[in-house]
């Protein structure tokens, strides 16, 4: 063959080669339906990979940094040296940071999540002593009880999700449940609830977070390790507790369903089967083409207390809980949008100090207290995150 000949055969492969790259560049998915039935119907379609480049290490340091400043926050402190376990912070650390230990080879908890723990257990165990995270004398109406309904569930949630790694129920976990279920609701239109905080703050302490605190409570009982749902003095509170989300849960905004789907997961007969597939195939809806989700398009027509505008763009709080959710309700990994909502994780976490990025439902970061409490919606899509990608990949 002739050098001419060589040099012409060259380029024509190499040509051939960039057409081929170009036709399988990953942007084109964008265009692509988002039915998971009419995905599998297209075997030429090319798969969402899941990226495995998350970085763990920095995810867990920035986990720990967040924690140690919340416990050491003095507006963060409460009577009898303790502090308050907060929605934001103090419950995602709790929830998700035991989800690292496997893959940084850790043996034992962190010395923050050692920390907590002693926290929460020493207000239950002097849970008649110690005073509410809030009370009607400097909040106003109704705080002393709201505070006692959510601590009371909070405290059980993380004891029972501690206990559940080590698969035994302690005694402090079963006094936190047993205080849990003595601030249920047993009459009026919240029979089977718990009262909650409300400062008109989504999505943890707003009039609708009564739903999303039940959902919680459900969690933690479906959680608790030794049997613990069959125990006959509790059948009474789960019947109220089902009955109320089911009750309710067609009235919530769609971000209160995602934990709705997440309880269902851990206790039996919250959802029909036809519930859950509605409530699925509604979120999955609102995926955007970028394979993530917003949560201020979960929310309904939530406004902002400081009159900004809310971010429309996909956050990791929204994806990392609607991905773990999920995959607890039984979505496949190789289901294609939940793939896409795996590899938008895995692709938009801040390398360098370990955290995903979310936005307040309720002011922009400039209207914040402080730097410190404009990462409070960092912090619990950071745990949403890892608990997504650690199911996704460690299981």
């Amino acid at each position: 063959m002739s050098a001419t000949v060589q040099r012409i055969s060259a380029l024509a492969a190499c040509l051939l080669a960039g057409i081929v790259a170009v036709s399988w560049h990953p942007e084109t998915r964008a265009a692509e339906p988002k039915d998971p039935k009419a995905l599998a119907a297209r075997p030429d379609q090319p798969e969402a990979k899941i990226s495995t480049s998350w970085d763990q290490k920095t995810a867990a340091a920035y986990l720990d940094q967040r924690a140690a400043w919340w416990m050491a926050w003095p507006k963060a402190a409460r009577d009898h040296e303790t502090f308050c376990v907060s929605c934001h912070t103090a419950v995602p650390y709790a929830i998700s940071r035991p989800a690292l230990r496997r893959p940084l080879a850790e043996e034992a908890p962190s010395a923050n999540e050692r920390r907590l723990l002693e926290n929460v257990t020493k207000r239950v165990r002097l849970w008649k002593e110690v005073a509410p995270f809030y009370s009607d004398a400097d909040r106003g109406a109704y705080k002393t009880v709201e505070s006692r309904g959510t601590e009371s569930v909070l405290n059980a949630l993380i004891l029972a999700a501690n206990d559940a790694q080590r698969g035994q129920l302690t005694n402090d976990a079963r006094m936190a449940l047993d205080n849990m279920w003595a601030e249920q609701q047993t009459t009026g239109s919240k029979k089977g609830a718990w009262s909650w905080l409300r400062f008109a703050n989504e999505p943890w302490e707003a009039d609708d977070s009564d739903f999303y605190g039940a959902t919680l409570a459900a969690i933690a009982a479906g959680t608790a390790p030794g049997n613990y749902l069959t125990r006959a003095e509790i059948q009474n509170n789960l019947t109220m507790l089902r009955e109320y989300l089911n009750r309710e849960s067609a009235a919530q905004p769609a971000i209160n369903r995602v934990a709705l789907l997440w309880a269902s997961a851990k206790l039996p007969g919250l959802l029909e089967p036809q519930q859950q597939k509605a409530f699925i195939k509604e979120i999955l809806d609102k995926q955007q083409p970028d394979g993530g989700w917003s949560l201020s398009s979960l929310v309904g027509g939530w406004k902002r207390n400081d009159g900004t505008p809310q971010e429309g763009k996909s956050d990791g709080y929204a994806t990392g809980l609607i991905a773990f959710a999920l995959q607890q309700a039984g979505i496949s990994r190789e289901n294609p949008q939940e793939k896409q909502a795996l590899a938008w994780l895995a692709a938009n976490q801040n390398k360098t100090e370990g955290f995903w990025l979310a936005y307040s439902l309720n002011k922009n970061e400039a209207h914040h207290l402080s730097p410190g409490t404009a990462l409070f919606m960092n912090d619990a899509a950071t745990a949403n995150a890892v608990l997504a990608l650690t199911d996704a990949t460690h299981k």
